[in-house]
């Protein structure tokens, strides 16, 4: 089915944490039209799309984006509108044309992503099929993702002196995604309780999670260990996990090693610690445990522990399909994050997931910590199979939009699997 599209419209919004970004809304031939909101990252691989800003310090402190909006208005909608394209591919590769870089610093990231993705609901309202149906690739089986709930925040996500930024509870266990959400739910209330039991400050980060003033990893997962047991359910693999993100590029100091807690450790150090988190502690994932850059580290940390547990590239990856693979070759991680807005279009992102499948390397679907109520990851994880999906805590409206929509994609539909598949 051709997609010819008649009008292209964007705004600035505000996201979660009241910074600008765009809403686009895509009107096709057939009648249907569509609207995505962008979303934006606080913590930021270096090799990301770049998303365009005003920098104008006497508006939103030169946060806004009337520049990127004024691309969708102008340039991309003189371009694509009145055109037919064969598909979603097509429409995307014309907007990578069109901004003619290779970060996408032209048109501004957030400015084609926000198209595409726009484009991709409204062809698929045109099909008349749900959006993770449209999406799926040929020879795919969708499947409903584990949801990795973001319990306790630290990092460039919370005020507290806590260097790594995501503790995650990972229902790997639950037979249903409903009950994966239940859990969810119910160890972030027993974690609350305790929490403040304690005499912490409950109030929560960029993306729900609590953000204590706790500055030790491992009284972290302490108490994330205790809510999982206070809430009646085992953990674990067979129960309820952990999932981390340290985002090490963030406290990695100019000499090379790491400041956590205080403490200075080198790229063996940190590694060193994390071998002991995952004896002692019910760990099953960690993302970005060592810088960006930090390539020679990343080989040794694959090389300890991923055969145990699952080791995600993000910063180091940037949801890039040819990065990914090179990754593969030099033996660095076994998953990888994926962001849509991260490499620029729908099309590349779904490229991305193909190349970790292609491989055997885990993805995992992620939101940004500046969200909007815009549900489309939580499509496009069921429609690539991936298994897994992180989109914060289950709490702020932003968030649980994400987990909400996958509970309504199973109850439409019995028959899909849930899990990780593998």
């Amino acid at each position: 089915m051709s997609l010819q599209i008649v009008t292209l419209r964007a705004v600035e919004i505000l996201d979660s944490r009241s910074r600008p970004t765009l809403s686009v809304t895509v009107g096709l031939s057939g009648g249907a039209v569509a609207t995505a909101g962008v979303p934006s990252g606080a913590s930021t691989g270096s090799g990301e799309a770049v998303e365009l800003r005003d920098l104008d310090p006497a508006r939103y402190g030169g946060q806004g984006v009337r520049t990127a909006v004024g691309h969708v208005n102008g340039v991309i909608a003189d371009a694509l509108r009145g055109r037919e394209f064969a598909d979603l591919a097509a429409v995307d590769g014309a907007l990578i044309e069109l901004d003619g870089t290779p970060d996408k610093s032209r048109l501004g990231a957030n400015a084609v992503i926000g198209v595409s993705m726009a484009v991709a609901r409204a062809a698929a309202v045109e099909a008349g099929v749900p959006l993770w149906r449209y999406l799926a690739p040929v020879g795919v089986a969708p499947r409903l993702p584990v949801p990795h709930f973001n319990v306790l925040n630290g990092g460039a996500h919370a005020p507290n002196p806590l260097d790594f930024q995501e503790f995650m509870i990972a229902p790997l266990g639950a037979p249903d995604i409903a009950e994966a959400v239940r859990a969810g739910a119910e160890v972030y209330a027993a974690l609350r309780k305790r929490l403040r039991d304690a005499g912490h400050d409950t109030g929560l980060g960029d993306e729900g999670g609590f953000a204590p003033a706790l500055s030790r990893p491992e009284d972290a997962l302490d108490v994330i260990a205790q809510a999982i047991a206070d809430a009646g359910y085992p953990a674990g693999r067979d129960g309820v996990a952990i999932a981390l993100d340290p985002a090490a590029s963030e406290f990695r100091q100019k000499d090379g090693r790491y400041r956590v807690d205080g403490e200075l450790l080198d790229s063996g150090d940190l590694i060193a610690r994390y071998r002991r988190i995952v004896e002692d502690y019910p760990v099953w994932s960690i993302e970005d445990g060592l810088g960006e850059d930090d390539r020679e580290g990343w080989a040794r940390l694959t090389t300890d522990l991923g055969g145990h547990i699952q080791l995600v590239g993000d910063d180091n990856f940037v949801t890039d399909p040819a990065v990914i693979s090179a990754a593969v070759c030099d033996g660095i991680a076994n998953a990888s994050l994926i962001k849509p807005n991260q490499i620029g279009t729908v099309t590349e992102t779904l490229q991305a997931v193909a190349v970790c499948r292609d491989v055997g390397y885990g993805a995992m679907v992620s939101h940004r910590s500046g969200e909007t109520e815009d549900s489309f990851i939580a499509d496009f994880a069921v429609a690539t199979g991936c298994g897994q999906l992180k989109s914060g805590a289950p709490a702020r409206g932003e968030r649980v939009a994400k987990y909400n929509r996958l509970v309504e994609i199973a109850a439409d539909n019995p028959d899909l699997p849930y899990g990780l598949g593998r």
